[in-house]
């Protein structure tokens, strides 16, 4: 199983450092560190995960971030990666535009 991750979803990545990053020095880095984890263990829990909106919604083990994919044959497709404190309507609107 391959994952790809959209340039969307680094976009989301790099907005969660920076935010976690202003909280505390070096928690961004951890943020980093264990949302890359949560996704890189798609390649054994892929397709396990309840559908929302539309994707599969993996949530992440320490932060309050939900990652949201979709699976093509052998590829885990990381559509985006938002934070769940959102408003539903906000994430929504964030994943119709996918």
């Amino acid at each position: 199983m391959k994952i790809h991750i959209t340039a969307e979803a680094e976009s989301d990545l790099v907005d969660g450092f920076w935010f976690y990053e202003s909280q505390a020095p070096h928690l961004g880095s951890y943020f980093r560190s264990c949302l890359i984890s949560d996704i890189d263990s798609l390649v054994f829990y892929a397709g396990t995960h309840g559908i929302a909106f539309g994707f599969h919604r993996a949530l992440s083990k320490r932060f309050p971030f939900a990652i949201y994919y979709q699976m093509e044959s052998k590829t885990v497709i990381v559509i985006a990666v938002l934070d769940c404190r959102r408003q539903p309507s906000w994430i929504r609107q964030r994943l119709d535009e996918q």
